[in-house]
């Protein structure tokens, strides 16, 4: 049996509370070191441990050097193949959840300015084919019109702004998939004068004639009984997911995170109107907006 030898590893391996944002690459280092250290004290090779995971042994090497983040079905392969003893191995597979999981403060972002958050998110944009945003309560900047965007920020910054609208040229790029998936109560959130809310469901509408681009909208009524509707998610492909909070946004890795994201999304999809019923809705409800004016 492989067992860790230094009480600093069993230090590590003991850390399963919640840590703090600025411990997150501590943290991947440990989860690094420690998988290295059960991997020489069972006197397996990487070679060795490579053939008995299925990973090629360039993943294996990268993975204890900490240039790869194991997910948790990695390390769930290696702590089989080491035949880690079972207390051992779930409190590896916690720390890998834990690693796996990341927390962006509000307070940080605006430190480092709110356009380098746009930046941050354009980045993941770019590096994903199909994404998928749940809006239960607010317009994701991607579907903004400019008042719309200045309108959403506590403190608008014009490089921030600038940089939100900027992102939404990716909406062209016909070999991306978007979806999003909102309810009418978010199309209808008055952060606006009702001209200026007509002008932003109106830009709903035509948004949803791209070609790259789906819209969906969970109506107000009837009433359907669903879970509840916590937070702003996105799905960047199957490898990613983000939920907002009042705090921040917090960044999920671990594939068991991603999959109850992706079946709740799924789960509110067959809920919402999409194709010619939804933009019906958004007409309706500009019109709505325009005679209030």
């Amino acid at each position: 049996m492989a067992r860790l030898r230094t009480e600093a590893l069993r230090s590590v391996l003991g850390v399963l509370e919640l840590i703090e944002p600025e411990e997150q690459e501590q943290q991947r280092a440990d989860l690094a070191a420690a998988l290295k250290e059960l991997r020489l004290a069972s006197g397996l090779s990487g070679e060795r441990l490579a053939v008995r995971t299925g990973m090629s042994q360039t993943k294996i090497s990268r993975i204890e050097t900490g240039r790869t983040l194991p997910s948790v079905f990695d390390v769930q392969a290696i702590v089989r193949a080491l035949e880690v003893p079972k207390h051992e191995a779930d409190e590896l597979l916690m720390l890998a959840r834990s690693a796996n999981t990341e927390f962006h403060d509000v307070r940080s972002s605006r430190r480092r300015g709110l356009e380098h958050r746009q930046r941050e998110l354009a980045k993941l944009e770019q590096d994903s084919h199909e994404i998928r945003f749940f809006l239960p309560t607010m317009l994701t900047g991607l579907l903004h019109t400019p008042e719309y965007a200045r309108a959403s920020m506590t403190n608008p910054q014009a490089a921030a702004i600038a940089k939100r609208l900027e992102r939404q040229s990716i909406l062209y790029d016909r070999e991306k998939r978007f979806t999003f998936l909102m309810t009418e109560s978010a199309i209808r959130w008055p952060i606006l004068g009702v001209e200026g809310m007509a002008v932003q469901t109106d830009h709903l509408a035509s948004i949803a004639n791209l070609t790259s681009v789906r819209i969906g909208v969970i109506p107000a009524t009837p009433v359907v009984r669903l879970p509840s509707l916590l937070s702003v998610f996105v799905l960047y492909d199957e490898r990613l997911a983000t939920a907002e909070t009042y705090g921040g946004l917090v960044v999920m890795r671990d594939p068991r995170d991603v999959e109850i994201h992706l079946e709740r999304f799924r789960l509110f999809e067959r809920h919402a109107l999409w194709g010619t019923d939804a933009t019906g809705l958004l007409a309706s409800i500009a019109a709505e907006f325009r005679a209030r004016a």
